[in-house]
């Protein structure tokens, strides 16, 4: 297995299987959202706010990781007020639970250490909790997000 840092070479197969990872989750598909992840990922990119690591075996991404830094004010729990937003972790099924997505999410969260956030947070699926259980994530019950 091989890990590389996202570049935009390989954003439309990222883009493909961000997809792929909302479907499994149950997205509705009511818009097409290839042209915004695009946009996104090209101007995060481009100034350090958005890093992303994959696996690829035989040339064939099989696994992603992605994380978005961004700036709150200050607070008791993050000083710097620095936060990693982690997203795209994603594992092909034929490729679970042989410890790839582990090294990805391991990879991300080096990069928001090395940005300086003082927290990385995400919003589980039921199928990531165990994973980021074990890695040391804690629950938090406070999150509530109101739709625009």
């Amino acid at each position: 297995m091989e890990y590389r840092r996202l570049g935009q070479r390989d954003l439309d197969s990222f883009i493909g299987l961000r997809i792929r990872q909302l479907r499994e989750e149950g997205a509705t598909e009511d818009v097409d959202l290839r042209p915004a992840l695009l946009d996104y990922y090209i101007r995060h990119m481009k100034d350090g706010t958005f890093v992303a690591w994959f696996a690829v075996d035989d040339d064939r991404i099989v696994g992603t990781s992605g994380m978005s830094f961004v700036e709150k004010p200050p607070y008791f729990g993050c000083p710097s007020g620095r936060m990693g937003l982690l997203s795209s972790m994603y594992t092909d099924p034929g490729y679970r639970r042989c410890g790839i997505a582990k090294e990805l999410l391991r990879r991300v969260i080096d990069e928001a250490r090395a940005y300086g956030c003082g927290t990385v947070q995400i919003t589980a699926s039921d199928m990531g909790v165990k994973l980021y259980g074990a890695f040391g994530f804690v629950h938090n019950d406070n999150f509530m997000q109101y739709k625009l």
